[in-house]
């Protein structure tokens, strides 16, 4: 009895300790991250004075079940809108997940856009953006971006930086944040998980679920549409 007691307080101890380790790993490859890159983060007024930006990069997220963007999704709508028509950039590059008919959230960004009185050839859509690291590598590789300005929420903004750097572009990127968002702490949690995971990526460099011919973002948008896009009014 006494034997297995010991053995059960030194497995406790091993596992404290990993847990402990583990943390203190997490931790340092976040604060990693976020040092690499929050000097990156500028100011709508700071991105429009850049020069030969390639390209506004706007992230997908959620669309409701009704096909309207999100709160979040709007928010980095309304500001990727600003910047291109802040002159910025004269190239929107919507990326985000096409995987299935019944979920598309590029071509409701894309409309949206449109819709603000964007000309449909210069917005661009990745319609496999399925992840932050997929979205970048198809940006370099696909659409031949080497500098760039990405628009995201402040919590997904070090990552995608980082991720975008570590593939060889310029980038800097505009957080959409005008308000707060319900269900953040779980955004956050997953957003710690997410850091070392890429971090991994870009070391290793898998390929994306899909590459393809090269469709270069200084060219016109409609050759990536598979729908017709309703003129803005």
């Amino acid at each position: 009895m006494m034997k297995w007691r010991r053995a059960a307080k030194k497995a406790v101890t091993y596992l404290l300790v990993a847990g402990v380790s583990a943390c203190a790993v997490l931790l340092a490859v976040n604060g990693y991250i976020i040092w690499k890159v929050k000097d990156r983060i500028i100011s709508p007024r700071e991105a429009v004075e850049l020069e030969n930006v390639d390209c506004i990069m706007v992230l997908g997220c959620g669309v409701r079940q009704d096909g309207s963007p999100s709160g979040m999704l709007k928010d980095r709508l309304e500001e990727g809108i600003g910047l291109y028509k802040g002159g910025a950039s004269d190239r929107l590059l919507m990326s985000g997940d096409h995987g299935r008919k019944d979920y598309d959230e590029v071509n409701l960004m894309k409309q949206y856009a449109v819709e603000a009185g964007i000309p449909s050839e210069n917005i661009f859509m990745d319609h496999a953006g399925f992840s932050t690291y997929e979205s970048m590598y198809r940006a370099r590789d696909i659409f031949q971006v080497k500098k760039i300005v990405i628009v995201t929420q402040n919590y997904h903004m070090y990552r995608a930086l980082f991720v975008a750097r570590s593939m060889g572009m310029e980038a800097y990127g505009v957080a959409s944040d005008p308000r707060s968002y319900g269900g953040q702490l779980l955004r956050d949690v997953r957003e710690l998980l997410a850091r070392p995971k890429d971090l991994i990526y870009t070391v290793v460099k898998p390929k994306p679920t899909y590459l393809g011919e090269a469709i270069p973002v200084n060219g016109n948008g409609n050759v990536t549409n598979d729908k017709e896009q309703e003129e803005g009014k």
